[in-house]
């Protein structure tokens, strides 16, 4: 693509302040050039990005701060600092940038945020995979409302979430920092949290743009095959949706290339579709390093001059973690290869965001003398996030536990805090290279929490989560044969770049469990003693031979990293305290070769007599059993007055115009004796169109709390762009046809169904058109 320099001295009269426009004209190139890099002043040998250890900033702090800074990076979430000591020093140092530098304009503190916030003694939540589990956008924006008021009490400005990948492959490692495997759960919850970071006064940066989660056989940093309507269809709409409807102001690119050209160097991407198509008017920030990759990763830049240039020109603001590119724009600039009309327009933006933020008058007079990062209301949305999102796959009557008698408490994460955390989480993130620091927050194991709530409970670890070693299976056993009931708590324990068998840089060849803890459980079924099987996992596992068949565990319940109060709440579930209710946000996989793992897949996608190879999963998209039983009818569709209803057993079709919006209703009842909450699930499917379309897609969402015998009609205004899709033109259209809507506890079962017959012209949606479904509740 062929950029125009003379367009880029618009964004100094375009959506930035006077105020603004007069720094940038005062600035030197040196004093613009700092503004547009961060600096990691911790950074060292801890390893808490890709490469940091072969990267470290080059240049030294004082140097690169005399014409001042743009960002100051993870201030508190590089290594275990006391948050009040390190305040102290953060508010010295922004007095000092303000003080000591010619133009007094403090720095932009960033931290990451992705299961609360990455500092010492901080509450962690569960982990986002766990957040799709929810189905529950409510509470995820109260969850991120917290964290950032944490943050900003602290003195940051900008979190490094939500990260709005769609999951396409399961053996991808950074699966658990994932909502969804579908666009849409993505992008509602993924709004909702950034609806609730930057209500509480901290920005949030969405990532990885785009398409970081398609890369192939699910390696991290891996080329990207996604042709253009999956971009459009699968990948960008999660995006559009944090950026139009929830407002970002930030955004972080993806390591990875499509199709042979690397995001950060994509002014297609960051220019053509962020900026102009989309309205976004924030930073763009590189993910660390990612500016350098250009160079010694892509090989598309001979040196980091040039390398800076592309990812500056394409509309990569912000160079993160630190200098090591941008400031080899000086010499771009001086030969006249780069104009510095394109410096200015990202110093205007980053400026923008400053003032924004309120730093520009900031006088950082008093640090804070106390703080508590793990306060009550913490503690009480981790737990309803841990108890909302624990699925329950299997049941056979053993839940719950009424009166268990002796329990049996097995496995390698039955008694570890850090298999209850992601791959984000400061303690796995950053302890981990601190043996011996206390957690600094109060987190019970699972072991911990069923103890408190049961008189007899035994524990044998059984065997470690990686690794062959069975020694330990004996005692296990033996412990399950004494016992009533054995309770097996197995999965993964998140890491970084090898440490661990989940998280950024752990991908794996095999979705069976790791190490020998499929055999420790077979060998404790094989006592004879009813078995509760929990996973706390980052990913989803291939778990055929638990879940069919008589022979496996009685009960499965799965739950992805619930964070501080996961064991708390899993023993409550366990117990009956509460009644399951989570709901598979990803395809549970029949085999690591089983594709295709996305419930959006084409019939092609799906099982047939031609291929030996079956990729139906074990359990589908949306599934999730509860202690109670819910009846779902009246699915009803009104197409705005076009037609009839339609109304079951009447024969009518309700009709809408391509590109109008409709409603549909049901009514869902709990027909069981306990207190549940139910996910009304609707789906789409057509069967004839101009492209080829899945076979079922989520349409709409409602979790609905019901009581014993308790009924609601849940109604749902869904705007067009429900129903868009990316034509043979490549343009997201409503086209005319027929649609059948289905009502159903998955995305692979139908309670009821109904059409719908879209009339008129072919509808091209457009920036205004809505994207999000209007959810009513009404109760009786």
């Amino acid at each position: 693509m062929t950029i125009h320099h003379t367009d880029v001295g618009a964004a100094l009269t375009s959506g930035v302040s006077p105020r603004v426009q007069a720094l940038v004209a005062e600035m030197t190139l040196d004093e613009k050039l700092a503004q547009l890099v961060g600096y990691w002043v911790d950074q060292g040998d801890e390893v808490v990005a890709p490469l940091s250890g072969e990267k470290i900033t080059s240049a030294a702090y004082a140097d690169a701060t005399v014409h001042g800074l743009g960002h100051l990076t993870r201030v508190y979430g590089t290594r275990p600092v006391d948050p009040i000591e390190r305040a102290e020093w953060l508010w010295g140092e922004q007095r000092r940038l303000k003080t000591e530098t010619r133009l007094g304009i403090p720095a932009i503190v960033h931290e990451e945020c992705l299961t609360g916030f990455a500092a010492w003694k901080a509450a962690t939540f569960p982990t986002p995979l766990a957040w799709g589990a929810s189905f529950d956008p409510d509470a995820v924006e109260l969850m991120a409302s917290a964290i950032a008021r944490s943050m900003r009490d602290l003195g940051v400005h900008q979190g490094l979430s939500p990260v709005l990948d769609v999951v396409r492959d399961p053996r991808w490692g950074r699966v658990d920092e994932c909502i969804a495997e579908d666009p849409y759960v993505v992008g509602t919850i993924g709004t909702a949290y950034v609806r609730g970071l930057q209500g509480a006064g901290v920005h949030a940066t969405l990532k990885h743009f785009v398409g970081y989660s398609g890369s192939r056989a699910g390696r991290n940093h891996a080329p990207v095959s996604a042709g253009p309507r999956e971009l459009q269809d699968v990948f960008l709409p999660p995006f559009e949706m944090a950026v139009r409807d929830g407002g970002a102001r930030s955004v972080m690119n993806a390591y990875v290339e499509i199709d042979g050209v690397p995001i950060a160097s994509s002014p297609e991407i960051f220019t053509d579709l962020l900026r102009r198509r989309w309205g976004f008017d924030g930073t763009v920030v590189s993910d660390y390093f990612a500016v350098e990759f250009l160079r010694s990763m892509h090989g598309i830049a001979g040196s980091l001059g040039e390398a800076a240039q592309l990812a500056l020109e394409a509309g990569i603001d912000v160079e993160l973690p630190g200098p090591d590119a941008y400031p080899h724009l000086a010499e771009r600039v001086a030969s006249g290869a780069l104009p510095e009309a394109v410096v200015d327009r990202a110093v205007a933006r980053v400026l923008a965001e400053k003032e924004d933020l309120g730093l520009l008058d900031a006088d950082f007079a008093d640090a804070p003398t106390e703080i508590d990062l793990d306060e009550a209301e913490h503690r009480a949305l981790a737990y309803r996030l841990a108890l909302e999102s624990a699925v329950l796959l299997r049941n056979d009557g053993v839940l719950p536990l009424a009166a268990p008698g002796r329990i049996a408490v097995i496995g390698p994460n039955a008694d570890s805090a850090e298999a209850l955390m992601g791959c984000y989480s400061f303690a796995n993130h950053v302890l981990a290279h601190h043996p011996g620091t206390p957690m600094g927050f109060d987190i019970p194991t699972v072991r911990e929490a069923l103890e408190s709530r049961f008189a007899a409970v035994s524990y044998a670890v059984g065997c470690a989560a990686e690794g062959d070693d069975t020694s330990g299976f004996a005692e296990a056993a033996a412990a399950a044969r004494d016992a009533d009931v054995a309770i097996v708590v197995v999965g993964d324990r998140a890491g970084l770049f090898g440490r661990g068998t989940v998280g950024e840089g752990n991908d794996a060849d095999s979705l069976d469990l790791p190490g020998a803890q499929r055999q420790l459980v077979e060998a404790v079924v094989a006592t004879g003693t009813p078995v509760v099987l929990v996973l706390l996992t980052g990913r989803p596992y291939a778990l055929g031979w638990a879940l069919d068949g008589g022979s496996g565990p009685a009960a499965v319940l799965q739950a992805f990293f619930p964070g501080e109060e996961g064991g708390p709440a899993l023993a409550a579930l366990l117990a009956g305290d509460a009644s399951p209710s989570g709901r598979l946000p990803v395809s549970l996989p029949r085999s690591a070769g089983a594709q295709p793992y996305s419930y959006l897949h084409p019939l092609l996608g799906g099982p047939s007599g031609v291929t030996s190879t079956d990729p139906t999963p074990v359990r589908p998209f949306g599934f999730g059993l509860s202690y109670t039983t819910f009846a779902r009818g009246e699915l009803r569709v009104d197409g705005g007055g076009s037609a009839a209803d339609d109304v079951p057993g009447s024969g009518t079709v309700a009709e809408v115009r391509a590109g109008d919006a409709f409603t549909v209703s049901a009514r869902v009842t709990n027909t069981g004796a306990r207190h549940g909450a139910d996910v009304v699930q609707v789906y789409a499917h057509r069967a004839v169109a101009s492209v080829t379309r899945p076979v079922a897609a989520l349409v709409a969402y409602a979790r609905v709390d019901l009581a014993p015998g308790e009924s609601a009609e849940v109604r749902f205004t869904v705007p067009a762009s429900r129903l868009a899709y990316s034509d043979r033109a490549l343009r997201r259209v409503v086209e005319p046809g027929e649609v059948e809507l289905r009502l159903g506890p998955s995305c692979a079962v139908i309670d009821e169904a109904v059409a719908l017959r879209i009339t008129g012209p072919t509808y091209e949606l457009s920036g205004d058109d809505a994207r999000v479904v209007e959810v009513e509740v009404r109760r009786g």
